[in-house]
């Protein structure tokens, strides 16, 4: 089996501390694993199976280094001007920011939907939004079965989400200070405003959704979204309204969701919350149901990690599959 060289862009943040995290027990065989961030982490040690790794400065001449997979979990300026140096390289890049999740020549991937669609040329991978890839992977089986037709999403999202900055802002609104980054307190509060707002009222989170999940299904859903801040420091929660153009047979998605890679479901009008998630790497669905009035329509609710398989996981689970199909 061939080791190889991994590398994570962005270590000290939350996005790039889980990869660290999740590493240690993929199935990457990996023979050095090196970190870099900003100059203000120059020299800055992090562990790794036990191991002490230092921090190297992010720039130019870090893909000099003789790396196979690197993970990037910066904002989207850094991964612009660095992803492509990457590339050039030979490298393979899973990029977490949004850059390039719609360019239409770099692949966007949920592995449990669309993994199979990568070609060993495809040096530069697209991970989706957090929301989105909990979102689709619960959508797979009733789109596969049923021909899903229209979505309406409403999201429950964590303030994780947002980084350090969201979680800042929850420990402060609590004492009852002004918040430093939401434009409204977290504390005791939900706040439905995600991103910036756009001309159609909409906010770029919400389209993020609508974008991304046609953009993984390679199909023309009509999708609507809101998306709501929840004082929850961990765990995304998304309730799923879906039409089909085929009568929906409730038995059969559920016997389908029972045996589906990543997905762990809840019967018997038991549900997942974001207390069940911490640390898990799964798509956790629960309540889901008929529509009331129509035999092609469903509802259901999900909840993910949102720093594990709404990032960090995701992005892993890709590299393996690169390295298995690919670099092996």
């Amino acid at each position: 089996m061939k080791k190889i060289n991994i590398g994570i862009i962005g270590i000290t943040g939350l996005v790039g501390q889980t990869m660290l995290k999740v590493l240690e027990t993929s199935k990457l065989p990996i023979n050095q694993l090196y970190v870099y961030a900003s100059s203000r982490s120059l020299g800055k040690k992090v562990i790794f199976k036990d191991e002490e790794l230092t921090i190297k400065e992010l720039n130019i001449e870090t893909f000099n280094d003789p790396l196979d997979i690197v993970f990037f979990a910066v904002d989207s300026d850094l991964s612009k001007i660095y992803a492509p140096i990457a590339v050039a390289k030979g490298i393979y890049v899973i990029d977490n920011s949004s850059a390039f999740r719609m360019d239409e020549d770099i692949p966007l991937i949920v592995p449990e939907v669309n993994k199979k669609i990568l070609k060993k040329d495809n040096y530069l991978i697209a991970n989706p939004n957090c929301s989105t890839i909990q979102s689709v992977v619960a959508l797979n089986a009733i789109h596969k079965l049923f021909e899903v037709s229209e979505v309406n999403y409403s999201t429950y999202q964590a303030v994780s989400g947002s980084g350090v900055n969201g979680l800042e802002d929850l420990e402060l609104t609590s004492k009852g200070l002004n918040p430093q980054f939401y434009p409204r307190p977290i504390h005791d509060n939900v706040i439905p405003h995600i991103d910036a707002f756009l001309e159609s009222g909409f906010t770029k989170e919400e389209m993020k959704m609508v974008n991304e999940t046609n953009k993984i299904f390679s199909t023309k859903m009509y999708i609507t979204a809101t998306a709501v801040r929840v004082p929850v420091k961990f765990g995304h929660s998304v309730s799923i309204h879906a039409t089909t153009n085929k009568n929906i047979d409730l038995n059969l998605l559920l016997e389908t969701y029972k045996h589906s890679e990543g997905i762990k479901l809840y019967l018997n009008n038991q549900y997942p919350v974001p207390l069940d998630v911490q640390d898990s790497d799964l798509v956790h669905i629960g309540r889901v149901r008929m529509d009331l009035n129509f035999p092609n329509k469903i509802l259901l609710w999900t909840v993910a990690e949102n720093v594990r398989k709404g990032a960090a996981s995701n992005a892993v689970q890709i590299g393996e599959y690169v390295y298995e199909e690919f670099i092996k």
